[in-house]
């Protein structure tokens, strides 16, 4: 039998599944651990926005696209909008991981919006491995995430969105290093 799926359409539409407080309608940072509301198992999302996650326990297992994936802790997850994922907790205790969440109308014009499908392949689910990340990569994907986070505590500004897909970019941009050198190790 097939799960239901629940299609998310906006921020404050995934924010309010996940009782997170909405910052700003079109970027997100959200962060799941002992204390947060989890996305219910046993549902297939589809979501219209960008997200890029940082696991960092284990304890779910994530069917994504047509392929089950179990996670390790130290771990980036991306997806692209209109790709499905559903969520399977396998521990006692619920996952932790930290994620930004950013629509595609909010990378409009800069350069950011043309390198997305082109520079970005693990938003893919041709990208069937996990990036495996070391304690110095996950403190760099951490600090991305943070600036971010920082950013969207900020007041809007005139340079909040310049500000913010500049962060974003620098993230995808460390973790198109961290890719090349996990498929040059291996």
């Amino acid at each position: 039998m097939q799960s239901p799926e629940q299609h998310i359409t906006t921020i404050q539409e995934y924010n309010d599944i996940c009782g997170f407080k909405t910052m700003h309608p079109q970027v997100a940072f959200v962060r799941f651990d002992k204390h947060s509301k989890h996305l219910p198992a046993g549902v297939r999302y589809v979501y219209d926005f960008y997200s890029i996650w940082l696991k960092e326990t284990k304890g779910c297992i994530l069917n994504y696209g047509r392929t089950q994936y179990d996670y390790d802790c130290k771990t980036i997850v991306s997806m692209a909008p209109g790709q499905e994922v559903e969520v399977a907790y396998n521990a006692p205790a619920l996952p932790r991981s930290v994620g930004v969440l950013f629509h595609p109308d909010f990378i409009h014009g800069p350069t950011l919006e043309k390198k997305m499908p082109r520079d970005y392949s693990f938003f893919s689910y041709a990208s069937n491995e996990a990036l495996h990340l070391s304690e110095d990569e996950v403190l760099v994907v951490k600090n991305c995430m943070h600036i971010i986070d920082i950013e969207l505590q900020h007041p809007i500004d005139k340079f909040s969105r310049r500000l913010i897909i500049t962060n974003i970019e620098l993230l995808l941009d460390y973790c198109l290093r961290f890719y090349e050198r996990q498929f040059i190790t291996r």
